[in-house]
């Protein structure tokens, strides 16, 4: 798989975790006494940068050799960059 092929499969998974967060936020601010949360946007942040990391993870997994650390690398690289974009759309701002 390319470096840009798996950029493009990273920013389907981001986009499709980002298009979901209005849910995730209703339904965290309707059961926050039960979830134990605090902050629901910084919860949801997690529940995407998990989705992101873990949906790549297990594309690269799928391949037919194991991912190489450099490949592990390169999506963390890939998903980390796009942290700004991601906290700006659940409203947390570029903390």
């Amino acid at each position: 798989m390319s470096e840009e092929e798996l950029e493009n499969l990273i920013e389907q998974t981001l986009n499709s975790a980002i298009l979901t967060l209005p849910a995730y936020l209703d339904e965290i601010k309707e059961n926050k006494q039960t979830l134990k949360v605090e902050d629901p946007k910084e919860f949801v942040y997690g529940m995407v940068m998990g989705m992101a990391l873990g949906m790549s993870g297990a594309f690269l997994s799928a391949q037919k050799k194991a991912p190489t650390p450099e490949d592990q690398i390169k999506v963390r690289d890939i998903i980390y960059k796009n942290i700004p974009q991601i906290r700006e759309r659940i409203g947390l701002g570029n903390n």
